[in-house]
């Protein structure tokens, strides 16, 4: 019986998270930058580096240009001392994740690429995407759905067996090699993320790990909302 060549044993590899942070915060309202919003009493893009930091050998941060002041500005503020390397980013996610990838210089190397907005990311599970990605190459969490679905066809709709479908979160974990290759292909509008890149390039599968319900994208006031009280429950222990 053939095996996949990437199921082997190895032992732990150097490990790089990358955190992109290119949100204007449109759907938040107001002027500043979703990632740069005060949650428990820092930004929420600090609590996400931390967060990170526990379990990542070095971090890159991508953010656009003209954010980089004000996050430089908020780190003396904050007195930030979780150590990052910032990245500029590019016109799009695709484009600011190719940058960060640029700075992946160690070979064998594992690469954690999270949402700067995800802040409530369990150990848990970045763990388990680490693990995952050295075992089998590729690794995401995600969660099972518990709505119901429908599939829109023209002005009418069909339901869906929704135990077909997850919804998916980061970080979206890899073996550097092989998400190195994969962004060397062109952006196309299929790239909804890392993952959707990976696929586009190798045919390996992906293994997916069990996410945390807390894992959530902080995109409008009701996210904020959310946050803060699930901050608060973690801190509560």
């Amino acid at each position: 019986m053939k095996t996949n060549p990437l199921m082997q044993t190895r032992e732990r590899s150097y490990r790089y998270g990358i955190v992109v942070a290119g949100g204007k915060g449109l759907r938040m309202g107001g002027g500043l930058p979703k990632q740069f919003l005060s949650l428990g009493g820092k930004p929420i893009l600090l609590h996400t580096l931390e967060r990170m930091q526990q379990h990542c050998d070095e971090l890159i941060l991508v953010l656009p240009l003209e954010q980089q002041s004000l996050w430089q500005e908020l780190c003396r503020r904050y007195q930030c001392s979780t150590p990052h390397r910032v990245c500029t980013g590019g016109a799009s996610r695709f484009a600011s994740v190719r940058n960060g990838l640029r700075l992946v210089e160690r070979e064998d190397s594992l690469v954690a690429i999270h949402d700067g907005v995800r802040p409530l990311v369990s150990g848990e599970v970045i763990e388990l995407c680490f693990a995952e990605a050295e075992h089998s190459g590729a690794a995401l969490p995600y969660l099972p759905m518990v709505d119901s679905l429908r599939r829109l066809q023209g002005e009418s709709s069909e339901a869906v067996d929704r135990s077909q479908y997850v919804s998916v979160q980061t970080p979206q974990t890899f073996r550097s090699e092989l998400i190195l290759s994969a962004y060397s292909v062109e952006e196309v509008e299929s790239f909804t993320d890392d993952a959707s890149v990976f696929e586009a390039y190798h045919a390996l599968p992906i293994s997916l790990v069990r996410g945390n319900e807390e894992n959530i994208k902080i995109t409008t006031p009701r996210d904020m909302i959310l946050a803060e009280g699930l901050l608060a429950l973690r801190a509560q222990g």
